[in-house]
């Protein structure tokens, strides 16, 4: 049986001869008082996954390299740069047998816990490096949502009001004969006092001077 490892659509190019996947759970062992132990279960935790790679110096033989024969650097870098990304990427193991057909996969999506570079005399120019990867799973905040029926009275006047005023604030009015701006004021805003602050909004230094045709704004 034959392995190929990818990381992150990397292939490694000797695949490891050995990878432990510990597949970990959360459940709780509690003691009831007259009952003993009992265990409760829970939804299985995050899969890791470690192995040690090694990473050949000089092309060998049995060495695979899909688009050409690639340095130890190139792999050191791409560790490297899976570490500092600080994003999640798939690492997969197909397990071939011997005429070639697919026995079965892992396919995880993961983050690159740690590694660690052994270098070693006896095993000259290679470099071996002890992986550490943990499963990763999406996730999100969710958004709060208010029910329409725990909206009280007051919350709806509110909005109501707000509507109201902003109704008012883009509003505009042309003067037309014989309007006065405390008429204008009573009909548009429902308070004829409120003249004074209009006639300085739209710069109308005497509030009775105003013509036909004048546009007079409210906000």
């Amino acid at each position: 049986m034959s392995y190929n490892f990818y990381l992150d659509n990397v292939q490694l190019p000797i695949a490891p001869s050995k990878l432990n996947i510990k597949i970990k759970n959360q459940n709780k062992t509690l003691n009831l008082i007259n009952d003993g132990e009992i265990n409760v279960l829970k939804k299985a935790g995050l899969t890791e996954v470690d192995f040690d790679l090694v990473i050949p110096q000089v092309r060998y033989p049995f060495a695979i390299y899909p688009n050409g024969f690639k340095s130890a650097s190139y792999f050191l870098g791409k560790l490297e740069s899976l570490k500092q990304s600080v994003l999640p990427f798939q690492f997969v193991v197909s397990r071939l047998s011997p005429n070639g057909s697919l026995l079965f996969d892992t396919n995880l999506k993961v983050s690159l816990e740690e590694y660690e570079l052994k270098e070693n005399a006896d095993e000259g120019l290679d470099i071996t490096v002890s992986i550490k990867l943990k499963q990763y799973r999406d996730y999100g905040t969710g958004k709060p949502t208010i029910k329409q029926s725990t909206i009280t009275n007051k919350a709806v006047i509110s909005v109501e009001k707000a509507r109201a005023v902003s109704k008012v604030t883009s509003k505009t009015y042309t003067v037309v004969a014989g309007d006065t701006l405390f008429k204008i004021c009573k009909k548009q805003l429902g308070d004829g006092s409120k003249y004074v602050g209009i006639a300085k909004l739209n710069g109308i230094a005497n509030a009775n001077l105003i013509y036909p045709g004048q546009v007079i704004r409210f906000g």
